[in-house]
């Protein structure tokens, strides 16, 4: 059966009782009558005749046997992963999860709500810091809010954002896009000459996207300077080495940005892909995106709604802190069912693997007298992740007053 044939547009008797109605032939007559001779063509489609879907479905299988598979090694935050066949098959095929749109009505999604804690739970633990929000459309676009959102608090006067050069290039580019109409400088330096840089908000990557990770001493005198200075910081993570790596919350940074693909996200040739966004709860007010939090219900049992909601999507431009207003929730969903599918201590198995393979890819550069670029991803994660979790607990942030049930089966339990 054609497409055409099954679509849910009018059949034939009912388009000839519209031109019946507004008094016309038929719809070439309408386009003669509407259309400006100038620019209508009385030559017919150059178009094949129509085929079945199954027809559709074999001409395109045709077209995608012709390509050749090959490993991606483009890096630079896309990296290949494997969904979990529970995940894929019970979220990623499943249209409850993947039409879904803002659960407005809390009453009827619940089920969409936890699964949104549960991700902003993770963030808080791979990061640190005490509040998360309910993700956003991409790692790049999270760097620009988090730098925008800073020059609203900062107490700097500067209007310069200086950015760890070691970064992805998106990162840049999309970064040097959205200062440029706000009037901030945007400047780029050596991790080491940041300490030294007047801005109001310092950009570090760490992992960088050479693959380095600088010492942790290093890191803290960049965030002790800007904040001495009156600046916020921020740091782009890897959530994957971020199961290793002590947390930015640890470290003293105010927000917290990175991409959730690497936990069971397919690549899908580019993206987007889930962004998080984790800050100081001072941050709360001026936090893009949404926001999902513990409350109760008229009968007093604990339930969960969307506690903020700060994009044009839901107030007045002038109000919002946004203008974003994809969230990639379906994406930020899968990677924390990945996350809890996992545990603690199998997402740290896994960082210790990819780190452990670019030792020996790095290795066998060197033994092939290539020059390494490679760098050492993680090399100072030792695996305690309880231990480098310190004191910015999730306990302290009143969106998790109840902790999801979800991640504690996972391990991540907040303490």
């Amino acid at each position: 059966m054609h497409f055409e044939a099954r679509h849910t547009g009018p059949d034939a008797n009912e388009r000839a009782h519209i031109s019946r109605t507004i008094g016309v032939n038929d719809n070439d007559d309408l386009a003669q009558r509407v259309v400006p001779a100038s620019i209508l063509s009385n030559e017919p489609l150059n178009l094949p005749s129509a085929v079945s879907e199954t027809e559709v479905l074999q001409l395109l299988g045709d077209i995608a046997a012709r390509n050749t598979v090959r490993r991606s090694l483009i890096g630079t935050g896309y990296y290949g992963t494997i969904t979990p066949p529970v995940v894929l098959r019970n979220v990623l095929e499943n249209p409850a999860w993947y039409t879904a749109y803002t659960p407005y009505q809390p009453e009827i999604s619940q089920g969409r709500l936890e699964a949104l804690l549960n991700f902003q739970t993770l963030v808080l633990e791979l990061t640190g810091l005490g509040l998360a929000n309910a993700s956003l459309l991409d790692e790049s676009t999270a760097l620009a809010e988090a730098v925008t959102m800073a020059h609203r608090g900062a107490k700097s006067e500067s209007n310069t954002v200086a950015v760890h050069d070691d970064i992805h290039p998106q990162h840049l580019a999309v970064l040097q896009t959205r200062c440029e109409p706000l009037g901030i400088t945007v400047v780029t330096a050596p991790l080491a000459d940041l300490v030294a840089i007047d801005a109001f908000c310092v950009v570090v990557s760490r992992p960088s996207s050479s693959g380095l990770v600088a010492d942790d001493s290093t890191v803290r005198a960049i965030v002790t300077a800007a904040s001495v200075r009156g600046g916020a910081s921020v740091c782009v993570v890897d959530a994957l080495a971020s199961t290793l790596l002590t947390t930015p919350g640890s470290l003293g940074f105010d927000i917290a940005v990175g991409s959730a693909q690497r936990f069971g996200v397919p690549m899908g040739f580019g993206g987007p892909h889930a962004a998080f966004l984790a800050a100081k709860e001072s941050y709360a007010r001026t936090l893009p995106g949404r926001l999902v939090g513990v409350s109760t219900d008229t009968a007093g049992r604990p339930a969960l709604r969307l506690a903020l909601q700060t994009r044009e999507q839901h107030i007045r431009r002038e109000k919002a802190t946004s203008n974003i207003c994809t969230a990639q929730a379906l994406l930020a969903n899968i990677a924390g069912f990945y996350a809890a599918w996992h545990g603690r201590e199998g997402l740290q198995a896994i960082a210790r693997r990819v780190s452990s393979l670019a030792h020996a890819a790095a290795q066998l550069a060197r033994a092939q007298g290539r020059h390494d670029h490679l760098g050492f991803a993680f090399r100072h994660g030792n695996g305690a992740w309880s231990q480098r979790r310190s004191r910015a607990r999730c306990r302290a942030s009143p969106q998790h007053a109840a902790a999801p049930r979800l991640f504690r089966h996972g391990g991540f339990q907040c303490r």
